[in-house]
């Protein structure tokens, strides 16, 4: 297996699952405030990127194809309400939800793979997506509340990957494109609170240099995972996003003292169970399909 690879993809899912942390590093600035932050440096950032790569072309000319914008103008709403959520989750002491819905995201991918590209399933797929299913149904009934941050960031998630599929671009590319839709709103949002006097950078130097640095740590790890998935199986990859979710609920229980109650503990079991299962199926068609070749 290309080392390399593997490290890049494990790196980036590691820098994903302890972002908790750095959230609530800026917990004393508004959800809204460290989102609008993010979009705008994360742009100055990837197009800082591009410039260096000398690959600016490629953004002009795909900006200048009106399918290829409406897409991922329309991705960069998508991405940016997921930010807003996972952020506002963390900050308001719901990482753990916020953990499950990175765990039931791959299969809302395999079921969007049925309905919008008439992908078909195994039995073993949609044993893995009842089992799931089961999961969110026992932390509805149980606590009488439907997850809605858990299934929110598993569906826009989702969503994000199946208009992402229509147009495949670069990762740099398609970020700056995806970071710039939502940027006047971002730009106005700022200008607004600076007018009122609460300027997200009238905050300690601390504080104002983590919403600087929003920017290189919305990129590194996108640029991490577009290097490793590049350079190995699809299977490994498949595993190793359950990396993220686990570091981030263990950072709920263990750091931030979140609870993690008996109806957690079956309803994760289901969870933890589907997502074992969809590995371990995808490690047996990786399997089969080498023999093939073979």
């Amino acid at each position: 297996m290309n080392k390399p690879g593997l490290f890049a993809t494990l790196g980036a899912y590691v820098i994903w699952g302890l972002l908790p942390i750095y959230w609530k590093l800026l917990a004393s600035v508004s959800s809204e405030a460290i989102l609008a932050n993010r979009i705008v440096w994360s742009f100055l950032f990837l197009l800082l990127l591009l410039y260096l790569q000398k690959a600016l072309p490629k953004l002009t000319t795909a900006f200048k194809n009106q399918r290829t914008r409406r897409l991922f103008f329309l991705n960069g709403i998508i991405i940016s309400m997921n930010w807003f959520i996972y952020i506002w989750a963390v900050n308001h002491n719901f990482i753990v939800e916020a953990s499950l819905g990175y765990y039931i995201n791959p299969l809302v991918s395999i079921v969007f793979g049925v309905f919008f590209f008439k992908e078909k399933l195994s039995r073993i797929e949609w044993i893995a997506i009842l089992l799931a299913t089961i999961g969110v149904l026992i932390l509805t009934i149980g606590y009488g509340e439907f997850p809605w941050i858990s299934l929110a960031l598993a569906f826009s998630f989702g969503f994000y990957g199946v208009v992402k599929k229509q147009r495949p671009l670069e990762a740099t590319v398609s970020l700056t494109l995806e970071t710039l839709a939502p940027l006047p709103l971002a730009l106005l949002f700022i200008s607004y609170l600076g007018v009122q006097g609460t300027s997200t950078f009238s905050h300690t130097p601390f504080v104002t240099a983590g919403l600087l640095l929003t920017g290189v740590i919305t990129a590194v790890p996108l640029l991490l995972f577009g290097f490793g998935a590049q350079r190995i199986p699809y299977t490994v990859v498949g595993f190793l996003q359950f990396v993220a979710p686990t570091l981030s609920l263990a950072i709920g229980v263990l750091l931030y003292d979140e609870p993690f109650t008996r109806t957690h503990l079956v309803a994760f079991t289901f969870i933890w169970s589907a997502a074992l299962v969809f590995t371990l199926n995808s490690l047996l068609i990786r399997k089969k399909q080498l023999r093939k070749v073979a």
